[in-house]
């Protein structure tokens, strides 16, 4: 008895460090957005120091090198999380747990640095979308470590055509996610009144990119009709319905802004949903990939 109630109280914590890394990339991800909206991207004009004289912006303050300096502080915050996280995942003996965290810890300091070739390079729009898409991936493999957590890996999973058109969908939403950094590329949220542009036609991109919407859509609209007919179980069929609904919702954000000219608060809000649209059609491919998947812990007592 006293060895279950030391795993489930170890499993509570593990649960509580998952969704703390995913909040906080997905904070990260908001925050990224209010620094380019607000065209502070380069309030603090230097990396890893805010200004050539100091780490701070003291000195040269005003409310781009705030809000800039402010960004670069909740790198503390996801170091922390990340030690958090990697700690527990260490006393629970699982080499799987304990490999997951550390891709989520060395996903930190690869966006500190891919942060800095940002400011270093005064913006490139291309190294912004690798910065974005950095945290949206820290928050897929979290949302996998969440998984993990009580349904450890099973010895075989299922394959077949349902599952393949999950894999689709997945890939279709990164093809989404992507497309859609390089449209803010293309566009005049730039960070920075002087920061270069992609040089691609906003009209253009804004177009393919709805266009790989629909295809998304689509494809999660057959993804659902799939897992209905084939009588997945209800965790299974919540979590595409979910994915579903996320769509949807950005969809309709991502219209509006962009008949009204792109409004921060809008912008903001469609990033948002980019962080929603990573965790939920990753937790839908796992979902159909391990519909059966073991619900209690797999590890010897440490």
């Amino acid at each position: 008895m006293g060895v279950t109630s030391r795993l489930r109280r170890l499993d509570e914590w593990l649960t509580g460090w998952a969704w703390a890394s995913i909040v906080a990339n997905a904070v990260l991800v908001v925050t990224g957005g209010v620094v380019r909206l607000t065209g502070s991207g380069l309030g603090c004009p230097t990396w890893p120091r805010c200004t050539d004289e100091s780490f701070t912006p003291h000195g040269a303050y005003n409310v781009h090198s705030a809000i800039e300096f402010g960004n670069r502080m909740l790198t503390y915050v996801l170091v922390a999380v990340a030690v958090g996280t990697f700690l527990a995942a260490w006393q629970s003996g699982r080499p799987d747990l304990r490999r997951l965290a550390l891709v989520m810890a060395l996903g930190i300091p690869a966006q500190a640095v891919i942060g800095g070739i940002t400011v270093l390079t005064d913006l490139n729009p291309w190294v912004v979308s690798l910065h974005l898409l950095c945290s949206l991936a820290i928050i897929g493999v979290a949302m996998l470590f969440l998984h993990r957590i009580t349904r450890p890996a099973p010895a075989q999973r299922p394959r077949g055509a349902v599952v393949g058109l999950a894999w689709a969908t997945f890939v279709s939403a990164w093809a989404v996610l992507y497309v859609g950094t390089v449209v803010t590329g293309s566009g005049p949220h730039a960070g920075d009144a002087h920061s270069a542009r992609n040089g691609l036609s906003p009209l253009q991109m804004s177009q393919l990119h709805a266009d790989l919407v629909f295809l998304f859509v689509g494809l999660t609209l057959g993804l659902l009709f799939a897992v209905l007919a084939g009588g997945y179980p209800r965790a299974t069929r919540n979590a595409v319905v979910l994915l579903l609904v996320v769509e949807v919702a950005q969809g309709a954000v991502g219209f509006v802004q962009y008949f009204t000219d792109l409004p921060v608060v809008l912008v903001g809000f469609h990033m948002l949903g980019a962080a929603l649209v990573s965790a939920t059609v990753t937790w839908a491919l796992i979902q159909v990939r391990e519909p059966q998947a073991a619900r209690q812990p797999a590890r010897q007592p440490a």
